[in-house]
């Protein structure tokens, strides 16, 4: 049962899922509010710039009724002439067919953003197929937009219904009227009945864009085992990921043990911890830890540190407070500044015995920590 509940898509789409689709051309869409943006803006456009355009058109229409005799033998005025009509007449109809192209671009665009994807352009022959065709045809989608036809044929023919029912006067005294106020009677009709199919359409799309955005985010959902391995895939194998977990840990020990022969001073536990300190006073504002460890670890650092003459010194609540406190590459904290002070001087002293001679420095026994410092004092 539960292999099967992995295998069921269940999981929403991750982020990385949704990219490659976006990459494979796949992004929600609706025609339907590609249809009704256009609608809306052509006949805002035509309401705006109607008169404009229908100045210029005219203007056009008279200029190529009209032409001098010098035309009607020259060709080539006579073509220099249309040039100039196409012209005007494009210039004429231009704010319009930019605003619809605007609005045409405008859907895509608030649905999912314009993709520009090859891969839409490949062939693909499991399109041809006529079962998958049939099972497009029967499948929800195809329902939907089944239901969405019904839905603007009727709110067509509703429209037609309402223009003639609430209009016939009108429509039949168009026989009667003259051309001019004929004209502008019809395209009143027109404007209106325009503007109730663009109402119309608005609710079409109010259905349309919310279903189309569950139906893409439904058909890219995801089973938890797809989850599991993009999750492996970004994030690496749990054990390829310890592997290298484990050898940055090496790296970063052999570092810390480079280190200690640099050192000035190691302060141990004397067995159970130790930790290495050194100090520049041209460039450190305190002392520092250069390394530091427990057990094993601690017996090698020592081991190093005799090797290659560093002073040890026994001092053990100092070696676990530093040990808990404090990481390598880290300053000693303040509150440990007075235990490390006599450390230092210790040191000091030491190196000035070892240089000059006379008597040996007596090492300190009785160093103690602030209280909380230790972790072996409640």
């Amino acid at each position: 049962m539960a292999e099967d509940s992995d295998l069921e898509r269940t999981e929403p789409a991750s982020g990385r899922r949704l990219e490659q689709a976006r990459e494979e051309g796949q992004v929600p869409q609706s025609r339907d509010l590609s249809t009704f943006l256009v609608l809306l803006v052509g006949t805002a456009s035509l309401w705006i710039f109607g008169s404009w355009i229908a100045q210029r058109l005219v203007s056009v229409m008279s200029g190529g009724l009209r032409f001098s005799r010098t035309e009607i033998y020259d060709t080539g005025a006579m073509g220099n002439e249309m040039l100039k009509l196409f012209g005007d007449a494009l210039v004429g109809v231009m704010p319009f067919f930019v605003a619809v192209i605007l609005a045409a671009l405008a859907g895509p665009m608030a649905m999912g953003g314009l993709i520009f994807s090859g891969k839409v352009f490949q062939p693909d022959f499991t399109r041809m197929s006529p079962m998958k065709g049939l099972a497009r045809m029967f499948s929800l989608h195809g329902v939907a937009e089944l239901v969405k036809s019904v839905m603007k044929v009727a709110l067509v023919g509703l429209v037609a219904w309402w223009v003639v029912r609430h209009h016939q006067d009108q429509l039949f005294s168009l026989f009667r009227t003259g051309l001019k106020p004929g004209l502008a009677s019809f395209l009143d009709l027109i404007f209106y009945s325009t503007l109730m199919i663009v109402m119309g359409m608005a609710l079409v799309a109010a259905v349309d864009v919310p279903f189309q955005l569950w139906q893409y985010h439904s058909k890219l959902k995801m089973t938890k085992e797809e989850v599991r391995k993009e999750s492996k895939e970004q994030e690496g194998d749990p054990q390829v990921k310890g592997r290298i977990r484990a050898m940055q840990r090496q790296m970063a020990r052999k570092r810390m043990m480079a280190q200690v022969p640099k050192a000035d001073v190691v302060v141990t536990n004397p067995t159970h911890y130790a930790v290495a300190l050194k100090y520049d006073a041209e460039r450190m504002g305190a002392p520092s830890v250069v390394a530091k460890g427990s057990g094993h670890l601690a017996a090698r650092i020592r081991e190093l540190a005799q090797e290659h003459g560093v002073p040890l010194l026994e001092a053990p609540p100092l070696a676990r407070a530093l040990y808990r406190h404090t990481e390598p590459g880290d300053e000693v904290p303040a509150t440990l500044y007075t235990a490390v002070a006599e450390v230092m001087a210790y040191i000091y002293n030491l190196n000035q015995f070892m240089a000059q001679g006379g008597l040996p420095p007596k090492a300190p026994t009785d160093i103690t920590v602030p209280a909380g410092m230790d972790p072996e004092v409640a």
